[in-house]
């Protein structure tokens, strides 16, 4: 929370450092909350999710915050023009890039149905067509739906006009269907991690107090 002078508080909507530790700089910070807003509208826009707006943007602010400080460390070295404008478009390439990512999945189950008679690797088929199954399964009908025409070949304004819907909104409700359920599976993969444990603790209990149970009949006899 900041203030200028006796004008109003003003809340900062970012840290001044990121996730990964990195220290934003005054300047950079500054300039990235100066675009908050438009930043939100684009990552809503682009991935349909404004919970990756802050950290992208903040992680965006610190590596620039490194180029200001090479920048300033060389004298010869020209300052960045309008630095609002620069924090922005290097956060708009990395919202991309994360659309890109979210997009690799269903890219590489499609790859993955196109090469199934010729893979020469059998068993990353099989892996690729289980978490293919895990994904459908998951899926309610609409995402089905979609997610089947998309590997089929279908464009996204193909698979909106079946559904009602424009490309963009058909777009955005897959890939929240596989966000949706990459946290659903992560989650049961954790569970699993913490299951041998688990059942390892029980058997040492369960051996444990059949020992007490020999020692005692033992005594008694």
């Amino acid at each position: 929370m900041t203030s200028d002078g006796d004008g109003p508080r003003r809340v900062s909507r970012l840290n001044s450092v990121d996730r990964r530790g990195r220290r934003i700089d005054p300047k950079a910070l500054a300039a990235a909350e100066a675009v908050f807003e438009r930043a939100l509208n684009h990552g809503i826009d682009r991935l349909g999710d404004p919970a990756v707006v802050a950290n992208t943007l903040e992680e965006i602010a610190a590596t620039v915050s490194k180029q200001l400080a090479v920048r300033e460390a060389a004298a010869e070295a020209a300052p960045i023009r309008n630095l609002p404008g620069y924090i922005f478009r290097a956060y708009a390439r990395q919202v991309n890039r994360l659309k890109r990512k979210e997009l690799a999945l269903l890219n590489a189950a499609a790859a993955g149905q196109a090469l199934a008679q010729r893979s020469a690797d059998p068993s990353h088929q099989l892996e690729m067509q289980i978490l293919l199954n895990e994904y459908l399964a998951r899926f309610d009908f609409e995402e089905k739906d979609m997610c089947w025409r998309r590997l089929e070949g279908d464009t996204w304004g193909e698979i909106g006009k079946v559904h009602g819907i424009s490309a963009h909104t058909a777009e955005v409700t897959l890939l929240n269907a596989v966000r949706r359920v990459k946290a659903e599976l992560a989650k049961i993969k954790r569970k699993k991690l913490l299951l041998p444990t688990t059942r390892t603790d029980q058997n040492e209990g369960v051996k444990l107090a059949m020992r007490t149970d020999v020692k005692k009949k033992a005594t008694s006899a």
